[in-house]
């Protein structure tokens, strides 16, 4: 009997090292080729805002008009659902007899469930999963799900003791396409929801796709060897090279994880190995810790209460989380970071930290309502890596103070480009404007005490 295979890419969205593509490029006598945007994804919440806003969408609609480009030159193509995966999947096995879906596996409740939506909906087809998401397969750390560990050290030496990279799967040369089987135009913003202003003043900080993933992972090890650096610039706030921008490419499946291994571990034999090439190699390992404890605990991640199940009194006062997102608390460092991640859907680790300890322990925000607005706007958005993020820095993190930090990390240019209301300030009021009566930026939500000894520092020292 024929076997006719459809891949269905989700944050896949690549032919190199892409396991459920290549199991059915090997298995199947000829392919349907299928990505499917989930509508309900742009609905807003209770918070009033959307799930992803219009920069994660264009960062998203970079990245498959990409894999449909790729596809195509090697004879594919790339049929785009616009409403959801329930809808176009069980459509596409009936119109073309499809025997086999291939795909990559999930693990987060939301993108189990609709997986579970499509096979019940489509009773004719075999479905194949294929772990991909991690630099460790799930399958070969010392762990099982139910028991990773709590703490990161605890996870990591062991795995990486115990755990190798598997081998990276070669991309395609000719693929076999279904008869009748076309590529699909992507849909316009218009289909979820967005405004022309909305779409055209949002800008991703890096363009979306494979190629561009690639090239990203090119130039910042051996083109311009700027990885021998990364452990001692990656605290820094603004530009492309203080930090390797893989994050964004990760989130989609642009880039794998183990492809990024692979060039790092061919950097240290060629260039050099030192406290930076280990450091990257540190934080996939990071991510996947993340991954697997999300695995372990589940929807208990998005609870206000975590999975420790740890109560705060929350004051949760929704003009002080608005001016939280639209970067107007008064606050330089904190109003900087906002706006470039609702312009550019990025935000430097230095940035996350703050902004988050600003909401959390200074206007006492449920850090769930910050995490869901980042998740609303960050184009390098992971559930594990965003929500266990945020749930460290609500329960485990110390405070991090945003006025001292803006004077440690010298950010007087950053807040400059950011915040052009105070673009003509001298170094000392960019950092500190209600100190100097600014009239143009707004007042401090509140200034407080525990500030004041940073506060004084920057008036009296040369900064």
């Amino acid at each position: 009997m024929k076997k006719r295979g459809l891949v269905w890419f989700k944050n896949d969205l690549r032919l190199l090292d892409n396991e459920a593509l290549s199991k059915a490029y090997k298995e199947c006598d000829d392919l349907i080729f299928c990505y499917c945007y989930e509508k309900e994804w742009y609905r807003r919440g209770e918070l009033g805002f959307q799930n992803i806003d219009a920069v994660r969408f264009k960062f998203l609609q970079q990245s498959i008009l990409n894999l449909k480009n790729n596809l195509e030159e090697i004879g594919g193509h790339l049929i785009i659902g616009a409403i959801s995966a329930v809808d176009t999947l069980p459509a596409l096995i009936a119109e073309y007899g499809v025997t086999d879906v291939y795909a990559e596996e999930e693990y987060a409740s939301y993108e189990v469930s609709l997986v579970n939506k499509v096979i019940d909906a489509s009773a004719d087809a075999k479905f194949h999963f294929f772990w991909g998401k991690t630099l460790y397969h799930k399958d070969d750390i010392p762990f099982k799900i139910s028991k990773i560990p709590l703490t990161s050290k605890a996870y990591r030496i062991p795995a990486g003791r115990e755990a190798e990279p598997r081998e990276i799967l070669d991309k395609p040369i000719k693929l076999k396409s279904a008869l009748g089987a076309k590529s699909s135009k992507n849909p316009s913003y218009r289909n979820f929801g967005f405004t022309k202003q909305e779409y055209e003043s949002c800008h991703p900080l890096v363009k979306g796709g494979e190629a561009e993933a690639l090239e990203r992972l090119e130039y910042y090890t051996f083109k311009s060897e700027l990885l021998t650096g990364y452990r001692w610039s990656r605290n820094q706030s603004d530009g492309l090279d203080y930090s390797s921008k893989f994050s964004p490419y990760l989130a989609l499946g642009c880039i794998s994880a183990r492809a990024i291994y692979d060039q790092v571990k061919a950097y240290e034999a060629k260039i050099k190995k030192n406290q930076s090439t280990l450091w990257l190699v540190f934080e996939l390992v990071w991510r996947d810790y993340f991954t697997f404890k999300a695995m372990r605990f589940g929807n208990l991640i998005f609870r206000s209460v975590g999975y420790k199940n740890k109560k705060i009194d929350w004051e949760n006062n929704p003009e002080k989380f608005k001016r939280w997102c639209q970067g107007t608390t008064g606050i330089p460092f904190v109003d900087a970071h906002m706006r470039q991640l609702n312009q550019t859907g990025y935000m430097s680790n230095r940035g996350r930290v703050n902004c988050a300890s600003y909401l959390v322990h200074d206007l006492k925000i449920d850090w769930t309502w910050g995490a869901s607005y980042f998740e609303s706007k960050l184009i390098d958005y992971d559930v594990s890596s965003n929500w266990m993020n945020w749930h460290m820095q609500a329960f485990e993190i110390w405070y991090t103070n945003p006025v001292h930090q803006s004077n440690k990390y010298k950010a007087q240019d950053f807040i400059r480009k950011w915040i052009p209301e105070l673009s003509d300030l001298s170094n000392r009021e960019v950092l500190i404007p209600w100190e100097f009566k600014v009239a143009k930026y707004p007042d401090p939500i509140e200034v407080y005490k525990k500030w004041s000894r940073a506060i004084s520092l920057i008036k009296t020292n040369t900064v």
